[in-house]
């Protein structure tokens, strides 16, 4: 009988659940994790950057730090440019994100290969081979950014 009495107890408590509970973020929310997670991404970059382009010197353990951060980070997102989420904030994603979905979703997987890549390299310490992995990544990066975010956001 107690069996029963705690089914129908959890039974109750699961169906009253608001249904804007059970149906996931809102559209705004899911475009400030995009942006937060680019943003974090964007600031590991930096750093990387600078070495590769012999604006700072090279150091190992910040690159290795760095690159593992990224090849995290950008498998983040992705997951965020659902359907109904080209609005209900600013953004800069353009809506060929979700008009071009397979060309999008390849464009994603080429930065995570560019940046798994760079993190591996990263940990050999290689300066050279660092260097050409983070071009390889900046390209991956550049190509998405430039078929798919606008330069000013949109509502």
């Amino acid at each position: 009988m107690k069996r029963i009495a705690l089914a129908a107890a959890i039974l109750a408590a699961t169906a009253a659940v608001p249904a804007s509970a059970q149906q996931g973020p809102k559209p705004e929310a899911e475009i400030r994790y995009r942006q937060s997670v680019m943003n974090v991404t964007g600031r590991a970059m930096g750093p990387m950057g600078a070495m590769a382009q012999g604006k700072a010197p090279f150091n190992a353990a910040v690159a290795q730090k760095n690159s593992a951060l990224v090849e995290t980070m950008l498998g983040l997102p992705w997951d965020s440019f659902g359907p109904g989420t080209d609005k209900g904030a600013p953004t800069r994603a353009d809506l060929k994100v979700w008009k071009e979905t397979a060309k999008f979703k390849q464009a994603a997987e080429a930065a995570q290969k560019a940046a798994a890549n760079l993190a591996a390299v990263a940990k050999t310490g290689d300066e050279g081979k660092f260097k050409a992995a983070f071009g390889e990544l900046g390209k991956a990066c550049s190509s998405c950014h430039d078929d798919y975010q606008l330069k000013q956001p949109r509502s």
